[in-house]
């Protein structure tokens, strides 16, 4: 059975959860406490040295300690539905837009949020070790994160789904972005109407309750 090291409060752990339902398959998962830094844990260094979550064990033992990776694993073992793609031009789609989603907004709402939070003091980077914050990339954090909106506002104008005509990862990761922003009080608004209607449709998949 395939394990998923998971946290039900992060966003991280969540695109792997939300891939893992619209692919269907079954695992089991194990919860770990990152409020109590649980991932820097003894025991879980042992299972995962990079204190970060998710990762995933395959059932042949294989520990995945990225969302990359588990992307890649369950798109190859588990081809439908298609996920990174079906034809070349989708796949480069896909591949660039998954890109720009992780580091245009989810990385900019971390920015903001590991450089800010009291909570995150001394942990401004996920991972074994310790770094101080910086305050001055909490704000250009934020104002990232605008930007980001915006990018995705004039994409969605009359389409169904961010990189291609079809769910792909790149929606995953944007809905998981999308509402991440909410830890540093930023959200779509009226002028966002696109954006808007983009979430509201994928609020009805199963899968994004997760």
């Amino acid at each position: 059975m395939i394990t998923l090291y998971d946290c039900a409060t992060a966003p991280s752990p969540r695109r792997a959860r939300i891939l893992l339902a619209e692919k269907g398959v079954a695992h089991q998962t194990v919860e770990v406490d990152l409020r109590n830094r649980e991932q820097l844990s003894e025991a879980y260094r042992q299972i995962n040295p990079h204190c970060t979550v998710p990762a995933l064990r395959t059932e042949d033992g294989l520990l995945l300690t990225d969302n990359a990776a588990i992307t890649a694993y369950l798109e190859a073992c588990y081809p439908e539905p298609p996920l990174l793609g079906r034809t070349p031009a989708e796949k480069a789609e896909i591949a660039s837009w998954q890109w720009r989603v992780e580091f245009e907004g989810l990385l900019a709402i971390a920015e903001a949020l590991r450089n800010s939070a009291p909570a995150m003091a001394n942990r401004a980077l996920p991972g074994p070790v310790d770094y101080a914050q910086i305050p001055e990339l909490a704000q250009r954090g934020l104002a990232r994160v605008q930007q980001f909106f915006g990018v995705l506002e004039e994409r969605l104008a009359g389409r169904e789904f961010i990189a291609t005509e079809r769910l792909s990862i790149v929606d995953i990761t944007a809905v998981v972005a999308v509402d991440f922003g909410r830890v540093v009080k930023v959200k779509p608004g009226e002028q966002h109407p696109q954006l808007l209607r983009w979430r509201a449709a994928m609020g009805e998949r199963a899968s994004m309750a997760l």
